[in-house]
């Protein structure tokens, strides 16, 4: 109870549940409005999109990097929780063969929120890919027991804007079950902790 304490006092631990923040700046967009039906139809997973601004892709939480795409032009992230969410910058840019993208972190690499994973010339995307809206997706969803999972909108600062809150069940539970035992807060945590 005094460990739950001081990781709430420091910002690792949340009573709004485990957040995932933008990988990249921008205008978040509905997942619907991605133009590529596996992500428009959630095959990939449940998330968001952001139509990018700046030159980075950053881990939207503290986890390993499960994978850094061949083509540059997407990574996968796992946090300690098990979330697994994919960021994949833009649609058809695995056509691109990694022009306009620098790897900056590598397959097995742990990291923080905010950390840089891949550089992106975005002009040079704007102009050679089908588009630049970049899906966010926690494409382990179904393995997950998920009571609610909010998604934010208007614009996002990356490593700095929750764009993704879930809240899974059992967290639900463990604070009814928290709340009966003593007056203590739900422990819920974000993606990376």
């Amino acid at each position: 109870m005094i460990l739950d304490f001081f990781r709430r006092l420091h910002g690792l631990v949340s009573d709004d549940g485990i957040r995932v923040y933008a990988p990249v700046s921008g205008k978040i967009l509905p997942i619907e409005d991605v133009p590529d039906v596996v992500f428009s139809e959630r095959i990939a997973g449940d998330g968001i999109a952001i139509k990018p601004e700046g030159d980075k892709l950053v881990a939207p939480f503290d986890g390993t990097i499960v994978q850094v795409f061949e083509t540059n032009h997407a990574f996968a992230i796992r946090s300690e929780k098990n979330i697994e969410v994919l960021v994949h910058f833009g649609i058809d840019t695995v056509d691109l063969r990694g022009k306009g993208f620098k790897r900056l972190a590598e397959s097995g690499q742990k990291v923080h929120k905010g950390d840089p994973i891949i550089g992106f010339n975005l002009k040079e995307l704007e102009s050679s890919a089908h588009s630049t809206v970049t899906p966010v997706v926690i494409s382990n969803i179904g393995e997950l027991e998920i009571d609610r999972l909010n998604k934010a909108d208007g614009d996002a600062v990356a490593g700095e804007t929750a764009v993704l809150t879930l809240f899974l069940k059992e967290q639900k539970e463990d604070a009814s079950a928290n709340d009966a035992a003593a007056p203590a807060p739900a422990e819920d945590e974000e993606a990376g902790k």
